[in-house]
């Protein structure tokens, strides 16, 4: 503090005739001017009418002086004045412009929603000078003033409410306002009465199942649970009629079986994977199993008829003979069967296999393992005259009253196939339908891909398949799903089959082999050559055996993935046989089958890669290239040979001249062909990687532009991917495919051969703000721009993509290229000398960023709700020596995922002393604990 000696004589008259309103203060505390003495006193004087500020805290300067410590002039103040002047000028006349419309509109709901969305515009601007303000007092003002404009925002909200009742959307906006502003008891009060009011509102639905399923004060497994099942039994009772005063919308089957999928996938995260898996066994028996006689009663009647089935003891779905509940009833009339014998069960294996671990590790071992083996539900065998119980943990066991009211009805059979399929890629077999999420965990958490061709073929089923719950850097138990888990699994392909129509059949089959494709591909990343030789012998049995059945003797698809398979493995001549075996079985269709395009293009390509490990590049006589060969007989018509021969020019100037033809002809009938038939992307690749190989690499750009930009359903697909739906078409799907193409040439050429890589970077801008989601083409971009130290370029175009886009992918990944980038940065660093200054600073500046990132990520709607999200910023805090912060962070994530049990799991992996109280919260929160402390205890004495 700054003492000013004053004397009397000199003070202004105010002072010494005892004027109140000006104070002075010694040794911190305040007294009246009119006992100053007449010697030279101390003094601090502070003019009340004098403001605090930033760079006036505590008010002892004047106007001007506070300017000049801002570096401005009474000039630049009277400029600022203007400028604010015009902007509330202008503020007023977006206001003003609002108001006029909405009068003459009213029932434009978008414009209402986008007049409550301006609200936080307009206060930016009015509270602005309050932001630079600090202090408590600042603090108090600023929440004051953001509580006023959410009230104000209500207030816009209710009106426009009162004016469109029917709106759903505005009803939304309307609760997410008051998110903030109620108590959780009256929140969840107006939630119940608006699904009261609007029960056959599938999207008004989602968003109550994500409140219930996302408020922590409130939340409980059961709760949420029930909500599923009222939800999905309410939704069932408008499809069938039942509720005559709301009518069936369409596509509400479609959105029922998204909703069960959600109930299935929340119970499989909160720890309950017994649960979830009964429920899909119920609707699988309850869909393809159902006995003809009770078809056309309501879902309700068949669910009451269900229920005797389910509780009967009988062999379900998965189990060992099982034969479904259409024999069952069937049986039922004849006096029922004899129980089969059940197989016997393995010995337990040793639960704590080291007893000197942390107290928390150990619970975490044995909470993992018991979830990759325990994660089918118990059923007692009566052979060993079990009963209910005989069960040593009552969660294992799944009544009816947890899944009847979840039971829906699906009409059409693409509806029954994507039932399955839901179920497989649920079990962590990799499917078409795998989400976007999935497949970014796999590439966020894994490493590049060592095959920059091929990679795209390689889908992974997901780290977070049932039995498979672990921390983030966790490693699963198991290729697969375990000897029990891979048992379940023939017996469901092999009950499922003979009641699937033929080209159902097939998608079951290629399934299959890509997953045990999958499992060689685990096993090649693990490097553990004894378990890849026992699961390469292993996977090939399948794939010849699936081969074999009559309906896939002739399946092209089915022997690609076959031949795929034994490249893995290494057995490179062995592949080439199988390759052309297959190419024999597509006779003389060359150019005119798809199926025989994606074969040959596969083949092409893995040739490729190996060729180039060998020669260091492109080969100097193309000729004499495999890849080469392989396109130009598929060009000729003719089956390609698994040993490579010399061709000559002329063939290969016929083989581009057939394919400018085809595929000529192939994108002048899309316009009278149904967009399901589309699938050009085998055909485009092959004359694309032709003309690599024989042309240059502009002519690759030549061609996938050609596709890409001049045809008209590649602008149809780009104005799909552009709208965010969660289905995207299939046109969309096949135009993103040809650009993951054209991007994974282009960076191979790069690494085999000199170029500019700004044609690369290019068709990345181009592709990526289009297909935003795309996991693939966002590796190739991070691969790419990480090579250089120059971030400006990357961060202004992460920035320009998730300005428009609400998908938390592009978020992650922008994440993802900053901790890499800081990994060479540290990496740099601690390879420098002792002595030398860049070895001791601190690298800060990316630290802050990635924090600065995450925390924008998470203030989103969809990054708010994303588990990864959060695991991955808590993890790095905690790397970054942060505890404190992300124990904090922690708490945040509760507040908005606490049904995620492997969040807990980290916390328990960095946050060990805290065991109890993470365990504490997982039973009141009814997650699943498989191993309670007391246990734990017990085993640690034994």
């Amino acid at each position: 503090m700054c003492w000013f000696f004053l004397r009397n004589s000199s003070l202004p008259s105010s002072v010494a005739e005892g004027d109140t309103n000006l104070l002075w203060v010694m040794s911190g505390r305040a007294s009246s001017s009119k006992n100053l003495p007449n010697q030279t006193l101390p003094l601090f004087l502070i003019d009340p009418q004098w403001q605090t500020s930033s760079v006036n805290p505590l008010g002892v300067y004047d106007s001007s002086t506070a300017l000049w410590l801002q570096g401005k002039g009474q000039q630049d103040q009277q400029k600022e004045d203007a400028h604010t002047e015009e902007g509330t000028a202008l503020l007023g006349g977006r206001t003003e412009d609002f108001n006029r419309r909405l009068r003459e509109q009213p029932a434009d709901t978008q414009l209402w929603i986008e007049f409550i969305r301006y609200q936080d515009e307009a206060s930016a601007a009015v509270f602005k000078g309050e932001e630079e303000q600090q202090g408590s007092d600042a603090a108090e003002r600023r929440k004051s003033s953001y509580r006023a404009v959410l009230e104000k925002k209500l207030s816009i909200a209710e009106r426009a409410v009162a004016t469109n009742p029917l709106c759903i959307a505005l009803q939304l906006e309307r609760l997410r306002i008051c998110q903030e502003l109620w108590e959780p008891s009256a929140l969840a009060k107006e939630w119940k009465k608006l699904v009261f009011l609007h029960p056959n509102s599938t999207p008004l639905w989602r968003e109550y199942l994500l409140f219930t399923q996302s408020y922590f004060s409130s939340f409980t497994v059961s709760k949420v649970n029930a909500a599923y099942g009222k939800c999905l039994s309410t939704l069932s009772a408008v499809r069938d009629g039942s509720m005559v005063s709301h009518p069936a919308l369409p596509g509400i089957e479609e959105d029922m079986l998204d909703i069960f999928t959600q109930q299935c996938h929340f119970l499989r995260q909160c720890g309950h994977s017994e649960k979830s898996t009964a429920m899909f066994q119920a609707m699988i028996d309850f869909t393809f199993f159902k006995p003809d006689s009770v078809r056309e009663l309501s879902t309700k009647q068949q669910v009451d008829f269900f229920e005797p089935f389910w509780d009967s003891g009988e062999a379900r779905v998965g189990e060992l003979d099982a034969r479904g509940w259409k024999a069952w009833m069937l049986q039922q009339e004849r006096g029922g069967w004899l129980q089969p014998t059940e197989e016997e069960e393995e010995e337990d294996e040793e639960e704590v296999k080291d007893r000197t671990q942390p107290r928390g590790t150990i619970w975490l071992d044995v909470e993992s393992s018991r979830e990759a083996t325990d994660w089918l539900p118990w059923r007692p065998d009566k052979a060993k005259g079990q009963s209910e119980e005989d069960c040593e943990d009552p969660d294992r066991q799944v009544l009816f009253d947890d899944i009847g009211p979840s039971l829906i009805c699906l009409s059409s059979p693409e509806l029954h196939l994507r039932l399955l399929l839901r179920f497989l890629s649920f079990l962590g077999l990799p499917v078409d339908s795998v989400g976007v999420l999935k497949k970014a965990t796999f590439s966020i958490l894994g490493h590049a891909p060592q095959r920059p061709l091929t990679s795209y073929d390689l889908a992974d089923g997901g780290i977070n398949s049932v039995g498979h719950m672990t921390t983030l850097q966790g490693t699963r138990k198991w290729v697969g799903l375990g000897k029990q888990g891979e048992k379940f699994l023939t017996n469901l392909f092999n009950m499922l089959q003979p009641v699937l129509p033929p080209h159902h059949r097939a998608f079951l089959s290629l399934s299959w082999i890509q997953y045990e494709k999958l499992k060689v591909m685990r096993c090649l990343h693990g490097g553990n050559k004894k378990r890849l030789r026992s699961q390469g012998k292993s996977s090939k049995r399948v794939a010849k055996r699936l081969l074999k059945e009559p309906d896939n003797r002739s399946s092209l698809v089915l022997w690609r993935e076959y031949g795929h398979l034994e490249w893995l493995l290494g057995n490179l001549d062995e592949a080439r046989k199988v390759f052309s075996t297959a190419t024999a079985l597509g006779g003389t269709k060359g150019l005119s089958s798809l199926a025989l395009c994606d074969l040959c293009l596969l083949w092409s390509q893995l040739e490729l890669e190996d060729g180039a490990k060998e020669r260091g590049g492109q080969p100097a006589d193309v000729t004499a290239s495999p890849a080469v060969s392989v396109l130009t007989r598929l060009a000729e018509g003719t089956s390609a040979s698994s040993t490579s021969s010399s061709l000559s020019t002329v063939s290969i100037l016929k083989a581009r001249k057939s394919y400018d033809q085809t595929l000529a002809a192939s994108l002048s009938a899309l316009d009278q062909n149904s967009k399901e038939k589309l699938r050009l992307r085998g055909l485009v690749g092959c004359y694309a990687l032709f003309q690599y190989l024989t042309v240059s690499v502009q002519a690759v750009n030549a061609v996938y532009t050609q596709q890409l930009n001049s045809s008209k359903e590649g602008k149809l697909a780009r104005a799909d991917a552009d709208s965010n739906r969660p289905c995207v078409s299939r046109v969309a799907a096949e135009c993103e495919a040809l650009a993951w193409q054209q991007a994974a040439l282009l960076k191979y050429h790069n690494s085999v051969a000199v170029f500019p890589l700004v044609t690369l970077r290019q068709t990345l801008t181009s592709a990526l703000p289009v297909w935003t989601t795309s996991v693939p083409l966002w590796s190739i971009y991070v691969q790419v721009e990480n090579r250089y130290h120059s971030a400006g370029r990357a961060r202004r175009f992460f920035h320009s993509v998730t300005r428009n886009c609400s998908s938390v992918v592009p978020r992650l990944f922008a994440i993802v290229a900053e901790q890499q980038r800081k990994q060479l940065v540290d990496a740099a660093q601690g390879s420098c000398l002792h002595d030398d200054p860049l070895s001791i600073l601190p690298e800060n500046g990316l630290s802050n960023r990635i924090r600065g990132l995450f925390e924008n990520a998470i203030a989103t709607e969809t990054g708010a709700h994303c588990p990864l999200l959060w695991r991955m910023y808590i993890y790095f805090l905690v790397c970054e020596g942060k505890v404190d912060k992300a124990t904090g962070i922690f708490y945040k994530a509760l507040q908005n995922i606490p049904w995620c049990k492997g969040l807990y799991m980290d916390a328990v992996q960095l946050f060990p002393d805290h065991l109890q109280e993470f365990v504490d919260l997982l039973t009141e929160k009814e997650l699943r604990v498989r191993l309670p402390l007391e246990e734990l205890d017990i085993l640690l004495e034994d």
